[in-house]
Formats: C-alpha cells, sequence, structure tokens
C-alpha cells in the first residue's frame, strides 16, 4: 500500500455547524476527500456550504445523546466499505501544525494524516491514535508522542476493536478506557497538532447547545460522575480549571508497553 497516500476514510460528525464547517473546509482547501455526517434536517442547509458528495446523511435526528450514535454510524460506514480504520474528527478543526524543535508553525493536513497512519501502522496493538492540541503543547514539550492516554478530536480507530462510542458525555475518555482498560495501546501525538477552536467561547452549534448550555455547575458536575460512575477504578471528580472535572491517572493505571509488528515476527 502507498505510504504516501491517505488509506483510510476520513469522517466530520457535524450538528448546527453548517454556517461555519471549518474541518470540512480545511480538507476541502487540500482537496481531501472526506465525509461529513449531518442529520437529515439540516442536510440542505450543510449542501450550501459542502458539495453534496461530500455529505453523509444520518438516519436519525435529534436523539439528545450527543455525538456518539453518529460516530458509530461512520464506524458502520467504513466498516461496510471494507476499511480497517477510520479517521474521526469534531467539525470546529481550522488547521493543522507541527512542533519542531520547540516551535509550532502550520502544515499540511495531508501530512499529518499520512504520518500518523504510518507511524501507528508499525505497531500491532495500538487500537486508538491522533493528534494534541496545539494549545496543550509547549516550546517545552520534548516527547513526540505519548502513549496510553486519552485521545482527543481528531482520532484514528482500529475498526476491529469490539467497543463502541456510548457516553452523552465524556465519550472519547470513555472510548479510550475501553482500549485501555483492555491492554491495548493509545498514541497521542505532540509532533503533529490540530488547531481546534474553543466551542464555548467561539461556535454556535455542536453539543455545545445542547449538551452544555449556559454555566449550571450541576450539569458540569453530571458530566463528570457519569464517567466515574462508568469507571470508579479509574476517574475521580474534583475541581479543575476553576470547575467540577474528572481526572485519571493515565501513568499510573497503564504501563503497556508498545509492540512492533516486526517483534512479532520473531
Amino acid at each position: 500500500m502507498d505510504s504516501q497516500a491517505i488509506k483510510y476514510p476520513i469522517y466530520i460528525v457535524s450538528k448546527g455547524r453548517y454556517y461555519n464547517p471549518m474541518t470540512a473546509k480545511m480538507f476541502m482547501e487540500e482537496n481531501i476527500n472526506f465525509k461529513i455526517a449531518v442529520e437529515p434536517q439540516e442536510y440542505d442547509l450543510y449542501k450550501e456550504k459542502i458539495p453534496e458528495k461530500y455529505i453523509l446523511k444520518l438516519p436519525f435526528s435529534n436523539l439528545g445523546l450527543g455525538s456518539y450514535p453518529a460516530r458509530n454510524f461512520c464506524w458502520h460506514d467504513s466498516i461496510q466499505n471494507g476499511f480497517d480504520k477510520h479517521y474521526i474528527f469534531d467539525d470546529n478543526i481550522g488547521s493543522f501544525s507541527e512542533l519542531n524543535n520547540g516551535v509550532r508553525k502550520k502544515m499540511s493536513a495531508k501530512k499529518a494524516l499520512i504520518g500518523l497512519q504510518n507511524f501507528v501502522g508499525i505497531f500491532d496493538n495500538v487500537d486508538i491514535s491522533g493528534f494534541n492540541y496545539r494549545y496543550f503543547v509547549t516550546s517545552k514539550t520534548n516527547k513526540p508522542f505519548v502513549t496510553n492516554t486519552k485521545v482527543y478530536s481528531g482520532m484514528l480507530i482500529n475498526n476491529k476493536i469490539p467497543y463502541r462510542w456510548r457516553l452523552k458525555y465524556n465519550e472519547d475518555v470513555d472510548l479510550c478506557l475501553q482500549v485501555l482498560h483492555n491492554g491495548r495501546c493509545t498514541i497521542l501525538l505532540n509532533a503533529y497538532l490540530i488547531d481546534k477552536t474553543s466551542t464555548a467561547a467561539k461556535m454556535k452549534g455542536g453539543n455545545q447547545d445542547k449538551l452544555y448550555q449556559g454555566n449550571d455547575p450541576k450539569k458540569k458536575i453530571l458530566k463528570a460522575k457519569v464517567l466515574q460512575e462508568m469507571w470508579p477504578q479509574y476517574v475521580r471528580v474534583g475541581i479543575r480549571f476553576n470547575r467540577p472535572h474528572h481526572y485519571i491517572n493515565w501513568k499510573k493505571y497503564f504501563k503497556q508497553p508498545l509492540i512492533k509488528l516486526k517483534d512479532l515476527k520473531k
């Protein structure tokens, strides 16, 4: 398989962001093929900004469950089309950056996607991988990647794993915990980064309108406690970032090593 081609389908899950589908526009600028999964009542609105060939119409609407049903639909679609893995992105990513000698600078999305899949492809036991946020990485960051931790809003997922998205809140943390709890690995790249817009501050639509509306502390406690109830052995709830938030000591609980494919053949 061509090591300089994007091997896997790319999906974007979006709702209420037809006015500015940032991630889709980024991929279109580089002529990268993708599918943006939208609910049927918004299909025509998205079509005003995005060519129809890129739009995947979901078979449901307004479930009130957050993004996880749409994410699972994309997962199933990629399997039906014969792929071993798929990319899934949030809809508010403006660009990619690379970290080089402590300096972050803009890079092509194609280079980032190919770099991730080629790197992860040398390992046998990595089920989820992806890109760190640009604002979480500084000039002092000295590791090109971190293993066995949460992966965020731009992910490459192994289609063969038996787990699925299932939570209304913190669904990305839960999916990573399913993988790690069962002894497999995740990789989060610091070398290649996504520039994600803060939804709470800058963009209407998405889950912001329904799940996290307002500043009700009870909702924020609920968001953290749902994860704690699912994973009491790993998750604590306390005050972080001046609000109720979950905390997981990833390094303490998940120490499984990466296994290279070539090592299995020895």
